[in-house]
């Protein structure tokens, strides 16, 4: 049986300005750097939130290692209890963001990252 979502594997093109990203833009902390010589990779999660992580792994690097993977940026939905004060750091810091969109389950908004991958972050208290 499953019982939780470990990690997630994002596959970028430039692990260290993914990490910049994710850790001075986004707000989250890096868990872990592993580099063992052939490989690196970099968790990271929410500040706080250590239940769910997030691996950024070199694209073009497990391209070679594994190419039947699918690399594609897998469509994450994150959640703020505090989403108009996030939004406007994510404005204040540079980060394209769409408009704050009421959905039936909440408001949401979209934003990319250093890459142009598109993710969602959904107002939940």
């Amino acid at each position: 049986m499953i019982n939780k979502v470990g990690q997630i594997m994002l596959y970028v093109y430039d692990q260290d300005e993914s990490l910049k990203f994710w850790t001075e833009k986004a707000g989250f902390s890096l868990v872990a750097e592993e580099n063992n010589g052939q490989m690196r990779w970099i968790e990271i999660a929410p500040t706080n939130e250590i239940q769910t992580s997030i691996v950024l792994h070199n694209k073009e690097l497990i391209a070679k290692m594994q190419p039947e993977l699918n690399l594609n940026t897998p469509s994450l939905l994150f959640f703020s209890e505090e989403l108009d004060s996030l939004y406007k750091e994510f404005t204040d810091k540079n980060i394209t963001v769409g408009e704050l969109v009421n959905m039936p389950s909440g408001r949401v908004f979209n934003f990319a990252d250093n890459e142009g991958n598109y993710f969602a972050v959904m107002e939940k208290k």
